[in-house]
C-alpha cells in the first residue's frame, strides 16, 4: 500500500539532496575558531528550515560554547515526546591535499556524495528534519511530540552539553531521544544500535633537561625526552596488545552469553576488516576481534611529538616530549577512574631524572546501553524488518556518542541511534562520503519509526524493560 508521506518525500528526493549540498557547503568546523562564520551559517540554515516546516519555539540554546539549534512541535497530547538529535558541527578537513575534490564543495561520484560532514552527520540530520516536515505537510500532524536538538559541539566532545541541559532542562524534557547520529553497522544486514562505549582522555608531557641539547656534546650522556616517551608509552600494553595498566578493566562488566551471541550473529570478516584498513591484527587474544571493538575497553595513543620537526636535520637531544591518549570504556566502568589508573601507571613507570606533567584530563562519559524491550528498540526492529524483510541484529558501537550517556545521566532518558551512514564512509578522514541510496532508505524509515513510537504510552519509556 502506498504511503502518501513517503511518496511526498521520495518526490522531493532531489530537492532534499540539493538542500543537503547547501548545508555541506557551509564549513561548520566546530574545533577551529577560524570557521566561526561557517558555524553561524549552518545555524541560520537550520533555524530557517525548522521555521519553514512548522516547528515552533525555534531558537538557539546557549550553554557557553557553540549554541544548539532547537525547535518543537507539541500538539500530540497523550503521545510520547521525542527529542530528535543531530549535529551541525563537523571535523576539520585536513589534510586538504588528500581530498579528490574540495571538502566543502559537495560532489556526487558513483552514487556517493563526497563532502566533509556528509556522513557525519549532516546527511542523516537532514533526513530526520525532512521526515517531520513531510508528516506535517501531508497529514497536518506528527504521531509524536517532537523537539529538535541540533548540537554544535559533538565533534569536540560536547563540552557545553551538561550546562546547556541544566539551563534548558524544562525545554528539553522528553520521553526518549531519537538520534540521527550513530549510523548503521552493515549495508547488507539491518542492525539496531543498542549501546556504545564511553570515553575519556588526557594529555601529558615529560622533560629530561632544562632545554634542548647539542647531540654532539651530550649524546650518550643524558636522557633523550623522545626516547623516554617512547619507552613510557610502550609500557601501556603487552606485546599481544593487552592493556597493561593495573586495574584498567577492574570495573568492566563481564560479557554475557547474550552479548557474545549477538556479536557472533553479526557477520564479520576479520581478514577483510584488516585489509580495508591496511593494518595488522593486535589486541587481547582472549576475545574475538569484534568483541574487542564493541564490548571491551581499550587504550590508544592518539599523538606523540617533540624535538625538531622542520625540514632537514637539527642535531639535538630533545628536552621535552608530549602525548595525547584516549580510552574507550564499557558498561560498569567509571570514565574518570579509568583515566586515573592510567595516570597512576605513567607515574609508576616514569624513571628517575624525568619530570612528568599532565595537561588536560577529561571527566569523560560512560558507556550506554538500551534494554532489549525498550520502546525505542522495539520500534526500530519493526521498522527495519518491514524495510528489509530481515530480522535486525542488535549491535553495539565501538565509538562513543557522548549524548547517549549524558542524556541518561542528567535527564534519565534513553537514546536510540537511528542514523543511516555506514562504517566504510571515511568520517574524520579525507574523502568522506554519504551514499545517495541511504537518503531514500532514511526517508522511508524515519516516518515509520515516528509512527511506531507514537503507539507507545509515555510511561513505557521509563518502565524497567
Amino acid at each position: 500500500m502506498s504511503d502518501p508521506v513517503v511518496d511526498h518525500l521520495l518526490a522531493r528526493h532531489d530537492a532534499i539532496l540539493e538542500d543537503l549540498k547547501t548545508l555541506l557547503r557551509m564549513p561548520s568546523v566546530s574545533a577551529d575558531p577560524t570557521f566561526a562564520e561557517g558555524m553561524a551559517d549552518a545555524r541560520r540554515f537550520l533555524l530557517d528550515r525548522l521555521t519553514a516546516i512548522g516547528m515552533e519555539n525555534v531558537q538557539l540554546l546557549d550553554g557557553g560554547g557553540q549554541p544548539a539549534v532547537y525547535g518543537d512541535w507539541l500538539h500530540a497530547p497523550g503521545r510520547p515526546t521525542l527529542l530528535v538529535y543531530g549535529h551541525y558541527g563537523v571535523q576539520p578537513p585536513d589534510p586538504l591535499d588528500a581530498w579528490t575534490t574540495p571538502p566543502f564543495e559537495p560532489t556526487v561520484r558513483d552514487g556517493k556524495l563526497y563532502a566533509r560532514g556528509a556522513s557525519d552527520v549532516k546527511g542523516s540530520t537532514m533526513i530526520a528534519i525532512e521526515a517531520v516536515a513531510a508528516l506535517l505537510a501531508v497529514e497536518g500532524r506528527c504521531p509524536v511530540n517532537v523537539k529538535f536538538f541540533l548540537e554544535g559541539e559533538e565533534e569536540t566532545g560536547s563540552p557545553s552539553l551538561r550546562p546547556l541541559i541544566e539551563r534548558y532542562r524544562d525545554l528539553l524534557a522528553a520521553d526518549g531521544v531519537l538520534s540521527a547520529d550513530g549510523g548503521r553497522a552493515s549495508r547488507e544486514l539491518p542492525t539496531v544500535n543498542t549501546g556504545a562505549r564511553g570515553s575519556n582522555g588526557l594529555e601529558f608531557s615529560l622533560r629530561t633537561a632544562s632545554g634542548d641539547l647539542h647531540s654532539g656534546r651530550y649524546g650518550g650522556a643524558v636522557r633523550n625526552a623522545l626516547h623516554e616517551m617512547a619507552a613510557l608509552v610502550a609500557t601501556l600494553h603487552d606485546r599481544d596488545g593487552r592493556v597493561a595498566v593495573a586495574g584498567f578493566d577492574s570495573d568492566a562488566a563481564e560479557l554475557t552469553d547474550r552479548q557474545r551471541a549477538d556479536v557472533a550473529a553479526f557477520p564479520f570478516d576479520e581478514t577483510a576488516f584488516l585489509a580495508e584498513a591496511g593494518a595488522a591484527a593486535h589486541g587481547d587474544p582472549a576475545y574475538a576481534m569484534r568483541e574487542r571493538i564493541t564490548l571491551r575497553p581499550c587504550l590508544d595513543v592518539n599523538g606523540m611529538w617533540g624535538g625538531y620537526l622542520g625540514i632537514g636535520s637539527k642535531t639535538i637531544i630533545p628536552a621535552e616530549a608530549h602525548a595525547k591518549l584516549t580510552v574507550r570504556i564499557v558498561a560498569g566502568q567509571d570514565a574518570r577512574r579509568v583515566i586515573d589508573a592510567v595516570v597512576a601507571h605513567l607515574k609508576a613507570h616514569c624513571p628517575q631524572g624525568v619530570e612528568l606533567s599532565f595537561g588536560r584530563i577529561g571527566d569523560g562519559s560512560p558507556a550506554s546501553t538500551l534494554a532489549p524491550g525498550h520502546p525505542l528498540v522495539l520500534a526500530a526492529e519493526r521498522v527495519l524488518q518491514a524495510e528489509t524483510g530481515r530480522r535486525p541484529i542488535p549491535v553495539r558501537l565501538g565509538a562513543s556518542v557522548p549524548i547517549t550517556a549524558i542524556f541518561k545521566e542528567t535527564m534519565g532518558i534513553d537514546t536510540l541511534m537511528f542514523g543511516f551512514n555506514l562504517p566504510d564512509e571515511p568520517v574524520h578522514a579525507p574523502n568522506e562520503f554519504f551514499r545517495i541510496e541511504s537518503i531514500a532508505m532514511g526517508l522511508r524509515a524515519w516516518p515509520a519509526i515516528l509512527r511506531e513510537l507514537g503507539g507507545f504510552v509515555p510511561a513505557a519509556f521509563r518502565a524497567d524493560t
